[in-house]
Order: structure tokens, then C-alpha cells, then sequence
């Protein structure tokens, strides 16, 4: 398997983003959690199921629930999830991050180790990625409540749910590509 492809975590995300894109209309959040659900099995199964990624792992409890929880509750329940899906969803992969940070930040398992650390890069290393986790929480929750304002403001729903929300994530993404090697620069002997 491609190593970018086993290290990247857009592919742990790749879910989320057909979950988002999916549930974006109307009593559509079922179906999206379903493909969600399906494209995680698809991608462990593609990657050989290696060592599970706690962003693996959530991503699966969460769409294997919300399909559960889907399939349970009665149509005026699910109104619920129409309104919240996106705040929900954002919620807990803010949690995840967060949660990840006081052991193993959830970017660390994703970061290229394929050569050996030198001890002073150890300390360096963890402290990127607990600023990149960091960065991810917040950007997860900002999005989360974004969604929320979205559920009760809909005129900012283009905003509010598509542009800052893209537009955050991107940033994300480039900062998460460019911010290890900046710190790698800046920490090597002159």
C-alpha cells in the first residue's frame, strides 16, 4: 500500500467528509451515516486493517450508532439529526482530539516516522503534533458550532455550514502539511 495513503490522515477523515457531504439535505443523515459507515469498512479493508488509529476508531462507533440509532427511532426523532448532524458529528471528532492530547495525539499516529528519530527531535516531534491535535480540536469544534448556529440561524446556513467551514478546514490541512517541516527547520543545529 502506498505509504502517503497509510500515514494520510484524509483518509481517516475520508468518512466524515462523505458523511457531511451526503447529510447536507434533508432526512438524508441516515443515508449519509450508512455510506460513511460502508467507505471506513471499505478503507480498513483496502489498508489491510493495520493497527487501528483512534480516529478509526471513533469514525466507526460513530457511524455504526448513528446507523443504529437510525434504524430504532421513529421519523419525528430523526428531525433531530437533520437540524444537529453536522454539530454532532463535528462535536466528537473535536472530543476525539482532545481527548487524544493528554496521550497519544490523534495527528502523532499519522506522522511519517519512516526514519528514526534523533533524541532531539523526540520532544519536538510530540510537541508538533499536540499543537497540530490542538489546532484539529479546534477547528472541529469551531465547525461544531457552526452547525449549531446554522440549526437556529438558517439565513447563515451558506455561510455557516459550507464557506468558513471549507474554508477552515483547508487551512487546517496546509498548516498540517507545512507546520512539522517548519518546526524541523527551525530545531536543526545551524
Amino acid at each position: 500500500m502506498d505509504e502517503w495513503f497509510e500515514r494520510s490522515p484524509v483518509v481517516g477523515f475520508a468518512p466524515w467528509i462523505i458523511y457531511w457531504i451526503v447529510a447536507e439535505g434533508p432526512s438524508t443523515w441516515l443515508f449519509g451515516a450508512l455510506c460513511a459507515m460502508l467507505s471506513a469498512l471499505i478503507l480498513g479493508v483496502s489498508m489491510g486493517f493495520g493497527r487501528p488509529r483512534l480516529l478509526e476508531i471513533v469514525t466507526a462507533v460513530f457511524f455504526v450508532g448513528v446507523t443504529a440509532a437510525g434504524m430504532v427511532v421513529g421519523a419525528v426523532d430523526r428531525d433531530w439529526m437533520d437540524t444537529y448532524s453536522t454539530t454532532l458529528s463535528s462535536g466528537v471528532l473535536a472530543l476525539m482530539a482532545l481527548g487524544s492530547m493528554p496521550f497519544t495525539p490523534f495527528t502523532e499516529q499519522y506522522a511519517n516516522t519512516s526514519r528514526p528519530l534523533q533524541d532531539w527531535e523526540k520532544p519536538l516531534f510530540h510537541q508538533t503534533n499536540r499543537v497540530l491535535t490542538l489546532m484539529w480540536a479546534l477547528v472541529f469544534g469551531l465547525i461544531a458550532l457552526l452547525g449549531y448556529v446554522a440549526a437556529k440561524i438558517p439565513a447563515t446556513m451558506s455561510w455557516t455550514q459550507w464557506v468558513i467551514p471549507i474554508v477552515v478546514l483547508v487551512g487546517a490541512v496546509g498548516m498540517t502539511q507545512a507546520y512539522p517541516e517548519r518546526v524541523r527547520t527551525k530545531a536543526r543545529p545551524a
